[in-house]
């Protein structure tokens, strides 16, 4: 098929996809140390020793180090088959690429800056692909700009107007700029670094600009979950934090950016806790003690 033709076809794809229940699963890191039990939740999803997993480096800046630290880091977690690829656009419409691809069971982002996995990844045969092996039952995971690019609505890390000292020190219209990302999650923007960072207002700024999708942060060496039944777990060392604004009344300041609203429904979530993500309700606070 001719590359116009099928980045044509994509979004009806990916409609279509929408609409059938994922048997995948996403390990969703919100950045910082990762414990071993993040990771190992990663490769036992995967299939463990008979896992199949590939490494993506777009994110950052230093591939020829972080590749095979990760590489190494999987392999010593069990994983043979498994390995690191740093595409630019011009690959991920390759048949070469796709084809390593093949029989894949397990997908790893590492962080930096999640822009440049979206200008090499979206639109192409790679993210297709990559949609296909979630839905068929692979795991994909990531972690800091990693997490960023699970939702199909993407926070770039970037603002139009920074104001002092702080990046994020205002809840306003128009501010926070996002793109579309790769969409794994259609009902859900994800930030990262959450509660360390202090993106309390960043990440309440995009959720009151689209109220029909839920707020998670994620915070540092922390993660969700999330499982075939739309549910996600939450594992790791700090807090989730959801913002739901479906049932809230949002409104602007005519002719400010300033951004009001009221019946907004915050969930402070930690190790063990079960978040609906269709029914946006928490199903379990705590994990039963061992």
């Amino acid at each position: 098929m001719p590359r116009r033709a099928f980045i044509s076809l994509c979004p009806l794809l990916f409609a279509l996809s929408a609409f059938a229940q994922p048997k995948g699963h996403l390990v969703i890191i919100g950045g910082g140390e990762r414990g071993d039990e993040l990771m190992k939740t990663i490769v036992r999803l995967a299939g463990g020793e008979r896992a199949k997993m590939i490494v993506f480096t777009m994110a950052t800046s230093y591939p020829q180090e972080v590749g095979p630290e990760l590489v190494t880091e999987i392999k010593q977690l069990g994983v043979t088959e498994v390995r690191a690829m740093h595409l630019k656009r011009e690959h991920a419409d390759m048949d070469s690429v796709l084809q390593l691809l093949q029989g894949v069971t397990g997908v790893y982002f590492s962080g930096g800056d999640q822009s440049r996995v979206t200008a090499a990844l979206k639109g192409s045969k790679v993210e297709a692909r990559l949609h296909e092996l979630y839905h068929n039952g692979a795991v994909i995971g990531g972690t800091s700009a990693g997490a960023a690019i699970m939702s199909e609505v993407m926070i770039t890390g970037d603002l139009r107007r920074p104001v002092g000292d702080s990046s994020f020190n205002t809840i306003e219209a128009e501010n926070v700029v996002t793109t579309p990302g790769l969409g794994f999650m259609k009902n859900a923007i994800v930030d990262q670094h959450f509660v360390r960072r202090r993106r309390m207002h960043r990440l309440l700024s995009v959720v009151f600009e689209h109220p029909q999708l839920v707020g998670i942060g994620i915070d540092e060496g922390t993660a969700i979950w999330v499982k075939p039944n739309q549910t996600f777990e939450v594992l790791g060392v700090s807090a989730v934090l959801v913002f739901d604004a479906t049932r809230a009344q949002v409104s602007r300041t005519p002719g400010e950016y300033a951004l009001h609203a009221n019946d907004v429904r915050v969930h402070v979530l930690r190790r063990g806790a079960i978040y609906d993500l269709r029914s946006r309700k928490v199903k379990r606070m705590h994990a039963a003690k061992e």
